[in-house]
């Protein structure tokens, strides 16, 4: 019955730069605005398969929220993640938080993800699943690590 998930919502404190840097920044394209709700449609990846909605709200009515951009390339994630989020200037961190630049692997999904913030707080995530079989012994962990137990 349910195939996936088709959209998110973020409450935005200023709805004309959060599109700028949603379309500019993250190179989400704008499907939809409409200013009388003060709001912005993105299409994410593929139009009309998944969508990211921003509604302008004063700031105290704003409550932060987590989402992944799934279906990342895990190799880019590895390989150029990094380098893009500073291109842009982004802060970024790993699950663990242990201030080194590299993706994490999600051992027991098997995914390999990294994390940024932007406008307004909102943490966002670059996901990608790997191939092979999840090992949730392992835990979080990083990407040499889960290597070194996969050579």
């Amino acid at each position: 019955m349910i195939r996936g998930l088709y959209e998110t919502h973020l409450f935005v404190e200023n709805l004309e730069k959060s599109i700028h840097f949603y379309s500019h920044i993250i190179g989400l394209k704008k499907c939809y605005e409409d200013p009388n709700r003060k709001a912005a449609f993105f299409w994410v990846r593929k139009p009309k398969k998944n969508m990211l909605g921003l509604w302008e709200k004063p700031k105290e009515q704003i409550d932060l929220r987590h989402f992944a951009f799934f279906q990342c390339d895990p190799m880019w994630i590895l390989n150029n993640s990094i380098n893009w989020l500073k291109e842009r200037k982004l802060s970024f961190r790993n699950f663990l938080n242990n201030g080194k630049e590299e993706p994490m692997i999600f051992a027991w999904i098997l995914a390999i993800s990294i994390y940024f913030d932007v406008p307004d707080g909102h943490s966002l995530e670059f996901i990608g699943i790997l191939e092979g079989e999840a090992k949730p012994e392992l835990s979080i962990i990083n990407y040499d690590e889960w290597k070194s137990v996969n050579s």
